[in-house]
């Protein structure tokens, strides 16, 4: 075997490893040592915080190999196992009351979501294009190729995403409980992304292919891929949707905040009303906004990994910053916004049909409680 080939398998196996040693090392460094500590203190969320938890995340999965050898098992080792299987047991049953708890208002999101999705669909398609510098990008044939993928990659995120997020969020406020709560909150909500990331990720490689034409429907993509790379390749540019989401949350969660702080201050001054609240349509309203800010800012990323997604011939070096570099190098720094329109103007939108979407299927499920 040639080395061109062995370093090219290397790379398609790199993403999958970054994803496996990324959540083993966030889940040995925010999980408590004993999983019964988990168990012990974490209480049902009250349905406002449930509320919360499913907006901010759901709104905007890892198995690990088994190694060789007859180990000898004795008393100080058999504990050890017994205490790792107990923890996982534990953990999944944290998880498991976590979505049962909290299953109207996830019911209510992945509705919402769904919608949101296939109604701003065509317009993601035409970014895609956009980014891939194909001339036709406005042509209408096509516009719904790869939906389906992306619905059945989208709606189960918001469930992993929703549900880890919680995890995370009870298990850094036991550990750090002087730290601020919104600190707290932001970073749950990044880790709850990359675990979920691990069931996103192929579905956006086979929608994005299917997107830019590559293949003519979501059964050849996967033969295709399968063919070419493995399971490594449903993981492909994986590192560069980590490198687009974390600061797109990061952004996105920031000037929520910051948009929702003002437009409070300038309502209380308004009304005079020192408690006045943001109602849905205010919240959408200022989710779009720091949606839309946060799309423009981080689509040189965005664009990266939908290059790094439907590079089927390896011209980008399969790395962030390789792709980044002949980026730069081909078409200069306006090549880092090709497709920036459509991606601001695919968010906000979105956002608004996610939150009317959400309260009208909230209502209907109260009804019928």
């Amino acid at each position: 075997m040639s080395t061109m080939a062995v370093s090219a398998r290397s790379r398609s196996k790199a993403p999958c490893r970054v994803f496996f040693c990324t959540i083993l090392c966030l889940s040995l460094l925010i999980l408590p040592s004993r999983a019964t500590k988990v168990c012990q203190t974490f209480q049902p969320l009250k349905r406002n915080q449930l509320n919360m938890g499913t907006t901010m995340v759901v709104a905007a999965a890892a198995t690990f190999p088994r190694g060789g050898g007859a180990a000898k098992i004795t008393a100080t080792t058999a504990p050890a196992a017994s205490s790792t299987t107990i923890s996982s047991a534990l953990i999944l049953k944290s998880f498991l009351k976590t979505i049962a708890d909290a299953r109207s208002h996830l019911a209510a999101a992945a509705a919402a979501r769904a919608v949101s999705i296939f109604s701003m669909y065509p317009v993601d398609t035409i970014k895609t294009r956009m980014q891939m510098k194909q001339g036709d990008a406005f042509r209408l044939s096509g516009l719904y190729k790869g939906c389906a993928g992306s619905l059945v990659g989208q709606v189960p995120y918001g469930v992993l995403t929703f549900g880890s997020y919680e995890i995370y969020k009870q298990a850094l406020l036991n550990k750090f409980p002087n730290t601020k709560p919104a600190l707290i909150y932001a970073l749950s909500a990044i880790l709850g992304d990359v675990t979920g990331s691990g069931w996103l990720c192929p579905s956006e490689v086979m929608k994005q292919q299917l997107q830019a034409g590559l293949y003519p429907s979501m059964s050849e993509a996967i033969k295709g891929i399968w063919s070419k790379s493995g399971i490594a390749g449903f993981y492909q540019g994986f590192t560069g949707g980590l490198a687009r989401d974390v600061p797109f949350r990061v952004a996105q969660l920031t000037t929520f905040e910051v948009t929702k702080s003002l437009y409070l201050k300038a309502k209380k001054g308004r009304t005079g009303d020192d408690n006045a609240a943001l109602s849905a349509v205010e919240a959408a309203v200022c989710g779009a906004a720091a949606g839309s800010f946060s799309a423009a800012i981080t689509n040189p990323l965005d664009r990266i990994k939908t290059l790094m997604m439907t590079d089927t011939a390896n011209a980008y070096g399969g790395s962030v910053v390789a792709c980044a570099s002949k980026i730069l190098k081909d078409e200069g720094i306006g090549g880092l916004f090709a497709g920036v329109a459509p991606r601001v103007g695919y968010i906000a939108p979105s956002v608004c049909i996610f939150f009317v979407t959400y309260e009208f299927v909230q209502q209907k499920m109260q009804k019928k409680e």
